[in-house]
């Protein structure tokens, strides 16, 4: 990761982006942030850690560029930043329409391999069982 002022890639970002969304405290924070900006006192009501804790997971966010924070006075609430969600949500999408498609032509391979093997496609039904025999 490079200090904050220095162009990054895309890649970088996007790595910068997961290895924050990688702990479940910055996850939450983040969540909390989705709800509308709060302050560091605010952000570590919910949590068992002192405010250098949080201000520590917060500085992770805003190098992944993820929260960004504002001066009001003596109050520096911070706020979530939605692009870098939303290129990590682009990059899944990718992902996951390739994987989608790959699916498909598996399918459609199996079922030319059972058709032409005369395999009929089974029918996920429930299995009747058998019934059982009363003691008399």
């Amino acid at each position: 990761m490079q200090p904050t002022g220095y162009r990054q890639s895309a890649a970088d970002r996007l790595d910068a982006t997961f290895a924050a969304l990688a702990d479940p405290t910055r996850r939450a924070i983040l969540a909390r942030l989705c709800e509308g900006e709060a302050s560091v006192t605010e952000l570590a009501e919910p949590f068992d850690m002192s405010q250098p804790a949080i201000s520590k997971h917060l500085k992770v966010l805003e190098r992944a560029g993820l929260v960004a924070r504002s001066r009001e006075a003596q109050r520096r609430p911070v706020r979530v930043e939605v692009k870098p969600i939303a290129e990590a949500s682009a990059w899944l999408d990718e992902y996951r329409r390739t994987l989608e498609a790959n699916f498909a032509r598996l399918d459609t391979l199996l079922e030319s391999l059972k058709a032409e093997r005369g395999i009929r496609p089974r029918h996920h039904q429930a299995r009747r069982r058998p019934a059982r025999r009363r003691k008399d």
